[in-house]
């Protein structure tokens, strides 16, 4: 590889890191050319972007990178390194999982998920659990609309109820109209007894 390739090899994978927030690296090695542009095909359905890239390479572009400091990740850059770069925090490793249920490989390496690091394979199961941004959106949204939800259809299933209810409301208003004439009798009678009393 020329002095031009390699900047212009470390300049792909800076443009695949520029912004990223999940970064996976995994080893690929082992995985014969079928199985591996499987992973690739599935890892495309699921808008994963994998790049097989070099050690020296991936780490160079990495300490050119801006805002995230990559340096616990360099130690497990042995070997064979794919580049997986996603926008959810647990999909590569869902489909390092999934992959895995026939295969040996791929390996996590590291990763840099919601800014914090995960180095070695043991972290593979744990970045599977994460909770991706949407999937805590919609929960977030679930437990805004159970609320509003229960208020809609208690009001839809009881329509009888609110009006029976505005009734009865209504009803003790008209009644008082009669209660407050009567304290007026008492009122005149205490009038016709100031006279007699003179």
């Amino acid at each position: 590889m020329t002095k031009d390739q390699k900047v212009v090899a470390i300049q792909e994978i800076k443009d695949l890191l520029q912004d990223a927030k999940v970064v996976y690296v995994a080893d690929l090695d082992g995985l014969n050319a079928a199985k591996s542009s499987e992973f690739r095909r599935q890892a495309f359905k699921q808008n994963i972007k994998v790049k097989v890239v070099k050690n020296t390479l991936l780490q160079k572009a990495m300490e050119q990178m801006e805002g995230v400091d990559y340096s616990e990740m360099f130690q497990t850059f042995k070997g064979n390194s794919a580049l997986m770069v996603s926008e959810t925090a647990n999909g590569p490793a869902k489909l390092i999982q999934g992959f895995r249920k026939k295969e040996e490989k791929p390996a996590l390496k590291s990763a840099f998920v919601q800014e914090t690091f995960y180095v070695g394979d043991e972290n593979l199961a744990a970045l599977a659990n994460i909770k991706s941004r949407e999937e805590m959106i919609g929960e977030i949204i679930g437990l805004l609309q159970s609320p509003i939800q229960r208020v809609v259809s208690a009001l839809q299933n009881k329509p009888e109820t609110v009006e029976a209810k505005a009734e009865e409301a209504a009803a003790p208003a008209v009644e008082e109209t009669p209660a407050e004439a009567a304290p007026e009798a008492p009122a005149a009678e205490s009038t016709e007894e100031t006279p007699s009393a003179e």
